[in-house]
């Protein structure tokens, strides 16, 4: 089973090698990782994507509480407690012929076109990744030539707060 799992570390060097040597370490993948400074700009916030069934996962967070660095880790369990984006920049060939359609596309997934060339669209898209998956999918017949993934952010919903 995937888990999010949101973790407020202190903003130093190091750091992230710390909690990815402890999935390294004990044989957990990483899914997808992203990292950034929180409101405080001594604390990073990183939101890690795993998989493994509810004894891994609280290992996982028991391991992560014991590293000095880390604040707090939240488990996001369900669905319905959390919000979750990922950016998607997607390079897809734009030959004349499809270069309506690919427009057509980006605006019924409302993502943007940043950079045009004679042959090529660069499109962001923002959401789920369910929505993200859908855009390539729908995209992919016209000729993807590069993507890049930022991997989830999640925060908790209402007043919640990892720090």
């Amino acid at each position: 089973m995937r888990h999010t799992i949101s973790v407020l570390v202190e903003n130093k060097f190091g750091v992230l090698a710390r909690v990815a040597g402890l999935f390294s370490g004990r044989g957990f993948n990483i899914e997808t990782l992203s990292v950034a400074p929180s409101l405080d700009p001594s604390t990073s916030r990183m939101t890690i994507v795993t998989r493994g069934d509810d004894a891994i996962i609280e290992q996982i967070t028991k391991q992560l509480n014991k590293l000095i660095d880390v604040i707090k880790v939240n488990d996001f369990m369900d669905d319905e407690e959390y919000v979750v984006r990922e950016i998607l920049m997607v390079k897809v060939n734009a030959e004349p012929d499809n270069r309506a359609e690919i427009l057509r596309m980006t605006e019924i997934f409302r993502g943007k076109v940043l950079d045009v060339s004679p042959k090529t669209y660069t499109i962001e898209i923002t959401g789920s990744e369910s929505k993200l998956n859908a855009f390539l999918e729908m995209i992919k017949p016209l000729g993807l030539l590069e993507i890049a993934r930022s991997g989830k952010v999640a925060m908790a919903r209402g007043k919640k707060s990892l720090g």
